[in-house]
């Protein structure tokens, strides 16, 4: 009953800030035009046909960061053209320093919003004010594209089929754009159309960000309430188009070690494809063949602290893209704030992958996604090939959601996991609710069955979260029964109720020192109760007394976190060790104290460290994190990172020792299209050593040539419980296992 009460008085407390601190959307929108114009554009980013003369500029801009609203401090001018197959757009990016001013720290596509210079188009063609289409570039003509809807869920890996390129000058530098009608999202109702539409620029060395339309620091130029409109812009019908995208790929593999018995040395030929068919705007088909992902970003390894699972992010492209569709059950402050357990009835990485992240080769998939002004409706059905440890298996996921008002939508998933052995559902009802424009309600209710189970799982989640001007705060609640068991989903810990709830003043008051842009102290508290037991099992009050953000963007700050642990092994629960080191049950309460420092992270030299020291469970443990970033020229980025564990009385047996995982990263690009992209890890908790090396050609747009080199190796350990079956301990070292593939992938994709 307490936390009713709580909620209660946060949404009264919200009620009281929101006519504090965020400024409503205008009521009259401020307006442009785009000019037809009956022959093509030469992209080049030079802008020497005429036509751009007849274009109507766009200008104005005024500051969301440092000072809402005030005039910007260099002009910035867009232009639109547009004729029956691209929607042009041009943009003059004063400079008045020139190109020494200009920060860009690599050329990667998708790169770091906060890292360089940077501008953007967010595009409403269903003109809802709910749906954005994103699409960026820096000075380089690097290409960052999103999908995003109530500026609450974001599709961040999409990959849109567009253009861009830009020049730099003594004065400014300059972009031009062309995007199909074909890639863009719209309905068209009548001749001429209107869109939601607005524009923004991030000047980097002053850490400065403008837009065109005004919009509270607190949001993103995907909250499209607060666009501008392009008016009378008449595109052509929309109507069906296809992307085909056959690859050929040639591997050469060598496995050696115990954990790869099932794999088999030698070469192999693949051959497979995806199709992608827009049937209408709003309705997307995607089928794939023998499925690859061999140009995936291989994972990092971590050094995991806490008692939760590692949650590894999606990173193969036909997962990744209507992801947060699929996204249900995601709670968008507590996954970096505050409380820490997530839930997700679905989880792409159970698909195609095993247990410990090594592939599992899919035969075919297919995807169906509508999206409207009302509703979202998305299905998908995956087939994974059978090996000699697990059966053919096939996968199921249904997701609709439907829009209620101009804020607000409800939604349920389901999902089905079927082999030869048993079959797994998990059902769900979610719901998302705006009370103002700052804070809402996201909440869902789960349950799950397996047929060679006789109980049922259930869970479910709320969290208010408000995201205001001077102020951010939440309140979470998390339960999970022990049966709770989704096989497509994702549950950090089982058998746990989590309660949450924090809070960030985010002042920026004139006694701040000229460099400080704000100071933003604040604290949470969660517990974890057992379902099964009802004891307190966790209990964490996390106090963040000194954090200033920097006006170049970096901060530094000081952390104080007090912990009670309950490690109870009576009710059969599987032991707990950490850097392999086992631990006694028992009660536990220690304070660990964090000092974290970042500079300016768009400088051709920058560095952030942290060090977190204090008791940890029955000993001590200091863990000393830094990395170097180095980027010389725009071309040339590369990235050292260190973290080392060094802990003492530690476990049954008192222990003391070191760990260290060391990552080393680079990137070298002849150009945005043109990159040779590695790294190189080693963790010696298991003598882990990865190398991942990637030379990518993007030959024409979204056709790609690929050369990879993968290789990685480790020590392999056996364990077994002691005969108190309190602890696990170690008791013999397996040969090395080691793995290695070359590979070459030749894609193209072809629109009709």
């Amino acid at each position: 009953m307490k936390y009713f009460y709580a909620l209660w008085i946060i949404l009264c407390f919200s009620k009281l800030l929101q006519a504090q601190e965020i400024f409503l959307p205008d009521s009259i929108k401020k307006q442009t035009q785009a000019v037809r114009i009956e022959h093509s554009i030469k992209i080049d980013g030079k802008l020497e046909e005429s036509a751009w003369n007849t274009a109507n500029p766009i200008t104005n801009f005024v500051q969301v960061e440092p000072f809402q609203k005030q005039e910007a401090s260099q002009k910035s001018v867009f232009k639109l053209l547009y004729n029956k197959d691209y929607l042009y757009i041009a943009a003059i990016l004063h400079e008045p320093l020139g190109k020494k001013a200009l920060r860009v720290t690599n050329l990667q596509r998708d790169f770091d919003y906060g890292r360089s210079d940077q501008i953007g188009i967010s595009i409403d063609g269903f003109n809802d004010e709910r749906n954005a289409m994103i699409f960026m570039t820096n000075p380089y003509g690097s290409q960052r594209d999103l999908l995003a809807f109530d500026d609450q869920v974001f599709d961040e890996d999409w990959d849109g089929l567009w253009r861009v390129r830009t020049s730099r000058t003594d004065t400014a530098w300059i972009a031009e754009f062309s995007i199909p009608w074909q890639t863009l999202r719209y309905q068209r109702s009548s001749d001429f159309n209107t869109w939601g539409i607005n524009f923004f620029r991030m000047r980097r060395m002053t850490n400065e960000q403008t837009i065109w339309s005004a919009l509270p620091r607190s949001f993103t130029p995907a909250r499209m309430q607060y666009a501008g409109k392009l008016s009378n812009i008449s595109p052509p019908p929309p109507k069906a188009n296809i992307r085909f995208q056959p690859y050929l790929l040639i591997s050469e593999d060598k496995y050696d070690g115990s954990e790869f018995y099932d794999q088999k040395n030698g070469s192999k030929i693949k051959m497979g494809g995806e199709i992608k068919w827009a049937i209408t705007p709003n309705t997307v088909l995607d089928l794939t063949y023998n499925t690859d992902f061999a140009q995936a970003d291989a994972d990092r390894q971590v050094n995991n602290l806490s008692r939760l699972s590692v949650f590894f992010p999606e990173r193969r492209q036909f997962f990744l893209e209507n992801a947060s569709l699929f996204a249900a059950g995601l709670s968008p402050i507590e996954e970096y704030f505050g409380g820490q357990q997530r839930i997700q009835p679905f989880f792409s990485r159970r698909i195609g992958l095993d247990a410990e992240g090594n592939p599992v080769p899919i035969v075919l998939g297919a995807r169906i996604v509508n999206r409207s002004t009302k509703s979202n409706t998305g299905f998908m059905y995956v087939r994974q090939k059978g090996n000699d440890i697990n059966s053919a298996t096939d996968f199921l996921v249904g997701r609709y959601s439907q829009n209620i008002g101009k804020q607000n939508r409800i939604g349920g998933i389901a999902t089905l996991k079927n082999d030869s052995d048993h079959a797994n559902i998990t059902a769900s009802a979610d719901g998302f609710f705006r009370i103002n424009e700052s804070t809402s309600i996201n909440t869902m209710a789960m349950t799950s069955k397996s047929t060679n189970e006789n109980s049922t799982g259930l869970a479910a989640h709320y969290q208010l979260s408000h995201r205001g001007i001077d102020w951010m705060y939440w309140l979470t609640q998390n339960v999970n029964n022990k049966a709770f068991n989704p096989e497509m989903g994702f549950v950090s810990r089982p058998d746990v109720i989590e309660n949450s709830a924090g809070f960030y003043w985010l002042n920026r008051g004139k006694w701040l020192p000229k460099f400080v842009r704000a100071f933003e102290p604040g604290g949470y508290y969660l517990n974890y109760y057992s379902t099964t037991t009802g004891k307190l099992i966790e209990q964490q009050w996390n106090t963040n007394p000194i954090w200033f953000t920097l006006q170049n963007g970096g901060g530094f700050g000081v952390l104080t976190n007090h912990f009670y642990q309950l490690i109870d092994y009576t009710d059969g629960s599987d032991t707990l060790s950490f850097f392999n080191v086992p631990i006694q049950g028992g009660k536990f309460k220690y304070d660990r104290y964090m000092i974290v420092g970042e500079t300016d992270a768009s400088k051709k030299i920058s560095l952030s460290m942290n060090v977190d020291f204090g008791k940890y469970y029955n000993g001590s443990l200091t863990t000393f994190s830094s990395t170097f970033r180095f980027a010389p020229i725009p071309h040339i980025s590369m990235e050292a990172r260190f973290t080392n564990n060094s802990y003492s009385s530690l476990g049954v047996d008192k222990v003391a020792g070191n760990n260290q995982l060391y990552t080393i990263s680079g990137r070298f690009a002849l150009n945005p299209r043109v990159q040779l992209i590695g790294f190189y890890q080693h963790n010696s908790i298991s003598d882990f050593d990865v190398w991942n090396v990637r030379f990518s050609w993007e030959y024409q747009p979204l056709s790609f040539l690929y050369l990879v080199f993968n290789q990685r190796g480790f020590n392999d350990f056996q364990t077994q419980l002691s005969n108190d079956g309190l602890t696990r301990i170690r008791t013999n070292q397996l040969a090395r296992q080691h793995e290695l593939h070359l590979i070459a992938k030749l894609s193209y994709l072809k629109q009709f």
